[in-house]
């Protein structure tokens, strides 16, 4: 109450000249290690085809694409996976030695890590040695934005003056977008300068190459700063935390805050975030079977129109809350995730939306031959003509249902009224080709359809096809730009000075990195198991709304807390 009744009493001031360079710098500094971090995401096919293409004792390759593809999500996965213990290892320098000089250290970590993917030989090259190489250099990559993160917004934060504190740390969240936006364009701008062959065989190195420029200038912008009144008011006092990773988790009244924070706030932030950017790129890509130029160019130009948005809602959040724009933001983007991506589909692939409404697939078959295709990481092995039959047509984006039939009755596939026998193990292969051409004939559309949405240039967006489908992403960008904006504010609002870095990052990176960063080889598996392209939605749905029950009722308004003196969570 007494810091409520201070902040109030102090109305906000401009920020000063050096205010701004800190948000400047630290925030061209985030752009850049996000620009490393997404890179691996968006050439995770071309990585999965130079590092994963390992072959066996008799010369043939271990894996076929589809495995090789999964196994590249996975490595990708891994640097999330590690964010939450990046963020305790940092989190813990950063509450004793200081914000400055750990962010330093994670973007020299990240830099250098991209830097090595560029030069790093590929299987043909030397063997298994290369991806577990690959797997290293991600894991370093996740521990160091684990670390970034927290030391960004929190030193921001502590220079900040109150009542403005939504929308200058908001500008830090745009860094995320930015660098994915950056990552895109430099890929694209390679690809058409090299051309789309040479860039499969070597140009994809340009983009990680690039980063070591990208790196000396960020190390050079940091080195310039001071580090964060807060912290140093704290250290001259000798009140920092002795043991940070202990107070902020071992202890309940803290420990608990940081379980709100995480279930009520981060939960359902980083499950619309991914499903605004990530997932809205797979889905066009991998189910739609829009072409990845026309892919990463309607993506990259939603990200381009709703960037400034972070920026507004963190504005508005100094002024109405930071709660309900992040909880408003979950419930809505929860409303209107499936017409959404349902309006995508008609849009983009009119063809294939079609042929779900109209055509009618079953899979009949002795449910005993049937197992389940949940299969997020990747490895399991289809042996029934069953499993491969509905893997086969999940993969091509086909909606199907399934019919039981008696014990013995060998595995069919239904088009309407007609009924194929599918038949797995070496005959698979034509029997996947019949199939689709049967497909296709029902109505399912063939491969290059000129109805599916493509462009032919990064200004070909006056036409109504491509128009259309950018308002539709730029939609979910916006509800993005909601529930991301104000995150960083509040997290730093809600733990006291001293364990700041540890208690906020590790919330932050759990719910981004865990339940966010899995969310799309997860969601296409939901997709996978059930025949329904839209059914993987329901884990953001989920998981959105939880997020606006949870934080509705637990999470605390914090805007008006001063943070250079609150100290009790």
């Amino acid at each position: 109450m007494a810091s409520t009744a201070a902040a109030a009493a102090h109305p906000p001031r401009p920020m000063t000249k050096e205010e701004k360079k800190v948000i400047f710098a630290s925030s061209l500094g985030t752009v850049f290690e996000w620009y490393d971090f997404y890179l691996y995401g968006s050439l995770a096919v071309i990585i999965g085809a130079q590092f994963f293409s390992v072959l066996g004792p008799d010369g043939k390759p271990l894996y076929d694409e589809s495995t090789r593809n999964i196994f590249a999500l996975l490595a990708f996965a891994a640097g999330f996976i590690v964010r939450p213990f990046g963020a305790l290892v940092f989190g813990r320098i950063g509450d004793l030695v200081g914000r400055k000089y750990t962010f330093l250290v994670t973007i020299l970590i990240m830099g250098l890590s991209t830097f090595i993917v560029g030069i790093l030989p590929g299987a043909a090259s030397i063997g298994i040695a290369a991806p577990i190489i690959l797997i290293v250099l991600r894991l370093l990559q996740g521990l160091a934005l684990g670390g970034e993160y927290g030391g960004a917004a929190t030193y921001v934060a502590e220079h900040a003056p109150n009542g403005r504190r939504g929308f200058y740390t908001s500008w830090i969240q745009t860094t995320a977008t930015l660098g994915l936006f950056l990552s895109l364009l430099v890929i694209l701008f390679t690809r058409t300068i090299v051309g789309e062959d040479a860039f499969k065989v070597w140009g994809w190195r340009i983009p990680f190459l690039v980063s070591v420029v990208l790196l000396g200038i960020s190390v050079w912008i940091r080195m310039q700063l001071n580090e964060s009144p807060a912290f140093k008011k704290m250290k001259e006092e000798g009140t920092t935390s002795k043991a940070p990773l202990s107070e902020s988790f071992g202890q309940w009244k803290n420990a608990k805050i940081a379980l709100i924070a995480l279930l009520g706030l981060v939960m359902g932030q980083g499950v619309v975030w991914y499903t605004g950017q990530f997932y809205a790129l797979f889905f066009l890509q991998s189910i739609l079977k829009v072409d990845g130029y026309t892919a990463n160019l309607l993506i990259a130009w939603s990200l381009l129109l709703g960037t400034g948005f972070f920026v507004v809602f963190g504005a508005l959040s100094d002024k109405i809350g930071r709660k309900p724009i992040i909880l408003g933001g979950c419930l809505i983007a929860a409303i209107c995730f499936f017409p959404i991506f349902k309006q995508i589909t008609a849009v983009a692939n009119p063809t294939l939306e079609k042929a779900i409404e109209t055509v009618k697939v079953t899979v009949v078959a002795d449910p005993a031959e049937c197992g389940s295709l949940f299969n997020p990481v990747g490895t399991k092995k289809y042996t029934t003509n069953c499993d491969q039959a509905r893997d086969f047509l999940s993969k091509s984006s086909v909606k199907y249902s399934f019919e039981e039939a008696p014990a013995g009755t060998p595995a069919a596939i239904r088009i309407n009224d007609k009924s194929l026998p599918y038949e797995g193990g070496p005959k698979m292969a034509d029997s996947n080709k019949a199939m689709t051409g049967e497909l296709q004939a029902a109505g399912y559309p063939k491969a290059g359809d000129p109805a599916i949405v493509k462009m032919s240039s990064p200004i070909d967006v006056f036409r109504a096809q491509p128009a259309a489908i950018i308002g539709l992403l730029f939609i979910l960008v916006l509800f993005v730009t909601m529930v991301y904006g104000p995150i960083a504010a509040a997290l730093v609002e809600l733990f006291p000075t001293r364990i700041r870095y540890s208690s906020m990052s590790l919330p932050y990176h759990i719910g981004n990195g865990w339940f966010g960063g899995l969310l799309p080889a997860t969601s296409f598996a939901m997709v996978a198991a059930t025949g329904d392209i839209y059914y993987g939605l329901w884990y953001p749905v989920i998981f959105a709304i939880a997020t606006f029950i949870i934080g509705l009722i637990f999470v605390p308004e914090t805007k008006d807390r001063d943070t250079n003196t609150y100290e009790h969570a």
